[in-house]
């Protein structure tokens, strides 16, 4: 086991009496690009925030090396753990440079930040390039579409140096197009760093993950490649088995499952 990446140990997150996660033990190695799965209610998204300290909880969460349950939000930040929700969060009436730019300058000052500067930082510069927005630098952040607000969010994470990003249904609402340019990025910056989806497009898993966690009842059911979990009888049977599974907002993911890779 690799300690430099994301290690939980039977972290556990309850709710006046309801446990949401139930003892979870993770392994995320460096340059993973692992996906979370699991119906609605599996614990996934509150998994993510106990990670990153947003919900109290108990047990252990260790990245390169450090503990980070009982840190504040804020510090667990600092140590390189960066996180993005089902809706983009960016300063939409500035210009994408702009956002990038606020994004990479903690300590400086807001009118620095704000005007026009010939020399782009590096780190902004590699952003740009990293998620296709380059030329989209000088428009404002509300003229761009849906999933080039998502990409400008993650390029927001890159220039803080992130080494632990953690994405809840980044494609969601994209279209076709939107999602593949998507699952190309997420690659590019798992080359350099530790990439977490939490995802119930099983079309997008599928081309995209290298590991999959699968939860259920706030543990975890399943673990290992797209091809693993599918052919996991267990698995086949929480959401084929589950009629709230196969009519909810999980059905893309109970009509794959049972279908082996490359099927």
């Amino acid at each position: 086991m690799n300690g430099d990446g994301l290690t939980v140990r039977d972290l556990r997150v309850t709710f006046d009496g309801f446990t949401a996660v139930d003892g979870v033990d993770l392994d995320v190695h460096p340059g993973d690009l692992r996906f979370l799965i699991g119906p609605n209610g599996a614990g996934k998204t509150t998994l993510v925030d106990a990670i990153t300290g947003l919900v109290p909880s108990t047990g252990s969460v260790r990245f390169e090396g450090r503990e980070l349950r009982g840190k504040p939000v804020h510090r667990i930040a600092r140590l390189g753990i960066g996180r993005t929700f089902q809706t983009a969060t960016v300063f939409e009436e500035l210009t994408v440079l702009q956002n990038l730019d606020i994004a990479a300058g903690a300590g400086r000052g807001a009118l620095t930040l704000l005007k026009r500067r010939k020399d782009v930082p590096e780190a902004v510069t590699r952003a740009l390039e990293t998620t296709g927005l380059t030329a989209l630098r000088d428009r404002p952040a509300g003229a761009l579409a849906h999933g080039q607000k998502q990409w400008l969010e993650i390029g927001m994470l890159l220039v803080q140096d992130v080494r632990l990003l953690l994405l809840d249904e980044p494609v969601a609402g994209m279209s076709h197009d939107e999602r593949d340019a998507t699952g190309e990025l997420l690659r590019r910056v798992s080359g350099e760093r530790t990439v977490v989806v939490i995802e119930h497009d099983m079309d997008f898993v599928r081309s995209h993950a290298r590991s999959v966690t699968v939860l259920h009842g706030g543990r975890v059911l399943s673990e290992g490649s797209v091809a693993d979990v599918q052919a996991d009888a267990r698995v086949q049977e929480v959401y084929l088995g589950s009629a709230s599974a196969a009519d909810g907002e999980d059905a893309p993911v109970a009509a794959t499952v049972a279908v082996t890779e490359g099927a």
